[in-house]
């Protein structure tokens, strides 16, 4: 007696990627009523490693924008940051690069 061959048919793989999930994620710090322009700068600096420059420079768009990009990355470490931000009571957020 011979043992009937089954055929399977292998499943279909999806070849198409989503570009989306290689976009990166942004971290914005707002502007507030309530912290001082050389806070907002020494926790730039202190948070992302900014040279003092570069952090007046986005400390002077969330002031005068009121807002800036203050970093663009993976989404692990923008949830952190936030969460630094947060910390220092600066009003952050993080969302999708467009």
């Amino acid at each position: 007696m011979h043992a009937a061959t089954k055929t399977r048919e292998r499943p279909s793989v999806e070849t198409d990627v989503d570009d989306s999930l290689d976009r990166p994620w942004t971290v914005t710090v707002y502007n507030d009523p309530i912290n001082l322009m050389g806070y907002v700068t020494l926790i730039i600096m202190r948070v992302f490693g900014y040279a003092r420059e570069k952090a007046e420079q986005m400390m002077l768009d969330v002031h005068q924008k009121g807002k800036c990009i203050v970093w663009s990355g993976t989404r692990e470490k923008a949830e952190l940051y936030v969460q630094q931000l947060h910390g220092y009571h600066l009003n952050a957020a993080m969302a999708r690069d467009d």
